[in-house]
């Protein structure tokens, strides 16, 4: 045969191999589309759901959609036969928070409120007849409010912020080094006070003079959200911490009162001397917390399909997308913070994805890797769902050879108004430079939208690279795509709601996804990881 006649031949039946596969994955694509985009969305980002918050009622209502609706698909349960796999989450909360000065007891939220972090497993309970003013709470050079005065076991009132040694006195500086300098300061004084086993600390806090509902709210004494790890666990035993009250200046003007001097007096003197004006105050005060482990329901959903390739099925790849929000405010009329674009768009998008896979798979044309599609608890309390599920994967991370997500692609951002044809694309190439091209080729073949790369770096001041759960498989060395649409203004507020989003492009976006899903899941090889973490070249 000639050599020339073969070399054709071989080109066009491989040309015609790719048209082929091309059709096929186009033809299955037709039901990630805006009218099933908004089926799901109007559902996910109703009121009913309110805000979707992690550990609440809107968040298992979503849980148990998702789960039901891919059960409706027909794709595997993996986790021990059950659709969803459960956190080990729990929150630290306070309760019997109690204050009283001279015998008078003070109101929670109003003269006084407590900082759960600083209050350890059990909570606290101290009586003194006096206490300690230890100005702003600093020992630094040429300035100690702490000069020869023992702490322990003793009750310590300090402002709670400020520096009088800085230009400008004890409000916030103007100046970038004075603030790194006072806010370095501020962290240290409760570790000093730990260290230095006070029995607690009384913390002057102005902001409580004028409290709002939203302020009380995030006092109510309910901790957030963490998970119950080896990690978790030895940082809270391991931490160094006094119990902490914060209050008004009205309630530390009447501790004050028995010596004769007020806040402002305190504030004045100090200022304008730079010398401490540490002193012994008799006044009997009593405080008093609980503080117990509470568990908290939370499962990332998880649906499974298996690979037709009995050489490949064993590598996954994974598509993720978060389904909870930040749930109800306590401020204006709309008090659901709906999170249509942040993250039911995503959602929406995982559960389209999954579709059209699914009926490939009926018509015999299912991927080649199997494909787990799991949409996570947690992102908006610290990417807890996906720490977890990295973690304590169903299926090992070492055969998971890519994770897609798709966080906000709902919307269209400032920036790209006048040309709305767009999707950020962020983490393609930090590991893998195969991963990048293979979604770059699924974006020229299929859909020619512009991947704009701006947030596409560690150093981008946004740290995007950081904020969704993408990077929980990053850090464990596993190529990602994180699929973004940007931040607007109706970003974690009420406003974010389904009548704001451009269903079209959601649809589009999505498409996107499944292309390059399309591509990895069928491709002859997983995509080599070649970068090392900080993005250079892979020896």
């Amino acid at each position: 045969m000639n050599k020339q006649f073969l070399s054709t031949s071989v080109a066009l039946l491989l040309c015609l191999g790719c048209a082929a596969q091309k059709n096929t994955a186009e033809k299955f694509s037709e039901s990630i589309n805006k009218a099933n985009a908004y089926k799901h969305l109007s559902v996910l980002a109703s009121d009913e759901y309110e805000g979707r918050e992690t550990g609440k009622k809107g968040a298992w209502m979503a849980a148990d959609y998702i789960r039901d609706y891919f059960k409706s698909l027909g794709l595997t349960a993996p986790v021990n036969g059950s659709y969803f796999q459960p956190i080990d989450m729990v929150t630290y909360n306070l309760s019997g928070m109690k204050l009283s000065v001279n015998g008078q007891a003070k109101e929670y939220g109003k003269d006084f409120v407590v900082s759960s972090s600083t209050v350890t497993l059990g909570g606290f309970n101290f009586n003194a007849s006096d206490i300690v003013f230890a100005g702003y709470g600093l020992d630094q050079q040429g300035y100690n409010d702490f000069a020869g005065i023992d702490v322990a076991g003793k009750v310590v009132l300090i402002f709670g912020s400020g520096d009088p040694t800085i230009k400008g006195g004890p409000a916030v500086p103007a100046d970038r080094a004075s603030r790194r300098k006072m806010i370095a300061a501020q962290q240290g004084k409760i570790q000093y006070l730990a260290e230095h086993k006070a029995l607690a600390v009384i913390q002057i806090d102005p902001n409580l003079d004028h409290m709002t509902e939203e302020m009380k709210a995030n006092y109510s004494g309910i901790g957030q959200p963490s998970l119950k790890n080896a990690e978790n666990t030895a940082k809270m035993q391991s931490s160094k911490t006094v119990a902490s009250i914060r209050v008004s200046t009205a309630t530390a003007n009447e501790i004050l009162k028995t010596a004769g001097t007020t806040v402002a007096a305190l504030q004045e003197k100090i200022t304008a001397s730079v010398k401490p004006a540490s002193q012994t105050v008799k006044v009997s005060v009593t405080g008093s917390a609980s503080k117990k482990e509470v568990k908290v329901r939370a499962e990332n959903v998880l649906g499974f399909l298996e690979g037709s390739d009995p050489a490949l099925k064993d590598e996954i790849l994974v598509v993720t997308g978060h389904y909870d929000h930040i749930g109800l405010t306590t401020s204006g009329t709309d008090k659901v913070n709906n999170g249509a674009d942040d993250d039911g768009s995503g959602t929406t998008g995982v559960l389209m994805i999954a579709d059209a896979f699914v009926k490939a798979k009926k018509a015999g044309k299912g991927p080649k890797r199997s494909i787990l599609f799991m949409t996570v608890v947690g992102e908006e309390k610290g990417l807890l769902g996906s720490e977890w599920y990295s973690e304590h994967p169903v299926f090992p991370l070492a055969k998971t050879i890519t994770d897609l997500n798709i966080d906000m692609i709902g919307r269209v951002d400032e920036a790209h108004k006048d040309n709305p044809e767009y999707i950020y694309i962020i983490g393609s190439d930090m590991l893998s430079s195969d991963l990048n091209a293979v979604g770059i080729k699924a974006n020229d073949d299929n859909i020619r939208m512009n991947l704009d790369m701006k947030y596409n770096n560690r150093t981008d001041p946004n740290q995007f690279y950081y904020r969704s759960d993408h990077y929980n498989f990053a850090k464990h060395g596993i190529p990602v795509i994180f699929y973004f649409s940007g931040v607007h203004e109706d970003y974690h507020q009420p406003g974010d709601e389904v009548g704001k989003i451009n269903f079209d492009l959601l649809s589009k976006r999505a498409q996107l996804v499944y292309y390059t899903a399309w591509e990895l899941a069928n491709g002859a090889k997983r995509p080599v990881v070649d970068k090392n973490d900080d993005g250079t070249p892979k020896k």
